[in-house]
């Protein structure tokens, strides 16, 4: 049996800079893996089966129904394996959940199957099959770019608290693509702010709130409607500064000291709000060239 670690992720900048003539749009932005992980447990077999402990995930909407039959057409493999998942990362949060599943999965049936696939062949897939899935096969601190799919790997982040809460509201369809969908040019930036973040990061120098920066910010209440409630609540339990994970519609706070996470936390959870208390965490080097 191999088990591995699928972790969460959040944007510490996303700027957007254009949209290109592929449909897609210009990124730029820092993202860092947080320990709010989804567990994996891979067995051999004969057919392909896959478990959730979450009964709302479904195989046939989620990116790893799309690794399996990758590998498998293009291997040739003609094994199955036992996919167990117990999902921790909220669905549809904006935290990268199915991205950072479907990058374990690429690890664990290379490995399951002993296919040999090299990291760069890993990349190669992982930038087929989603834009930041690449990203998952390395975690840490790293700076992406093109649509995504680019990864250039940063010196670790000074490690911090995060307060993530999560609102009760019912996730849109499509969310990533819509939120991009309803980008217009006054939302594009030139991508100094994560320059500026870089910067700092490979200076190995503080961090603070003014450096981090989420372009769905401007328009994130418009989106999900009742949001700005939630804005008010963590404000309300001590955060002192709020941002958007991802497309949304996740809520966090950055703490640079546990006691003061924890406080905000715990003034959340009294309000029988659904909310996570996490830490960042560092990823793995990638080989020269793998990405």
């Amino acid at each position: 049996m191999i088990k591995l670690l699928a972790p969460a992720k959040i944007n510490l900048t996303l700027e957007v800079l254009a949209e290109r003539s592929d449909g897609f749009h210009e990124i730029l932005s820092v993202i860092q893996t947080i320990n709010l992980c989804d567990s994996f447990s891979f067995q051999t077999g004969k057919e392909i089966v896959i478990r959730c402990d979450n009964k709302a995930w479904h195989a046939e909407q989620s990116l790893v129904t799309r690794v399996v039959a990758l590998l498998k057409r293009e291997t040739g493999y003609s094994g199955g394996a036992l996919i167990e998942i117990s999902k921790k990362i909220p669905l549809s949060s904006g935290l990268g959940g199915d991205s950072s599943d479907a990058a374990a999965v690429l690890k664990g049936l290379n490995q399951l199957w002993d296919l040999n696939i090299s990291q760069r062949g890993l990349v190669e897939r992982a930038s087929r099959l989603g834009s930041d899935i690449p990203f998952f096969l390395f975690g840490g601190t790293a700076l992406l770019r093109g649509r995504g799919e680019i990864v250039s790997p940063l010196p670790p982040m000074e490690k911090v608290w995060l307060v993530l809460l999560v609102p009760p509201m019912k996730r849109l369809k499509d969310k990533t693509a819509q939120q991009y969908k309803n980008l217009n040019a006054d939302n594009y930036t030139d991508g100094r702010l994560t320059e500026e973040l870089v910067v700092l990061l490979t200076r190995n120098e503080q961090i603070s709130r003014d450096n981090l920066y989420n372009v769905f910010e401007n328009f994130a209440c418009d989106s999900f409607k009742g949001l700005d409630e939630y804005y008010q609540k963590f404000l309300q339990a001590g955060s002192r500064s709020i941002h958007l994970a991802g497309s949304g519609p996740i809520l966090l706070t950055v703490v640079k000291k546990r006691a003061q996470a924890h406080k905000i936390y715990t003034a959340l959870k009294m309000q029988g709000l659904e909310a996570y208390l996490v830490e960042t965490l560092e990823g793995i080097k990638p080989l020269n060239n793998a990405s």
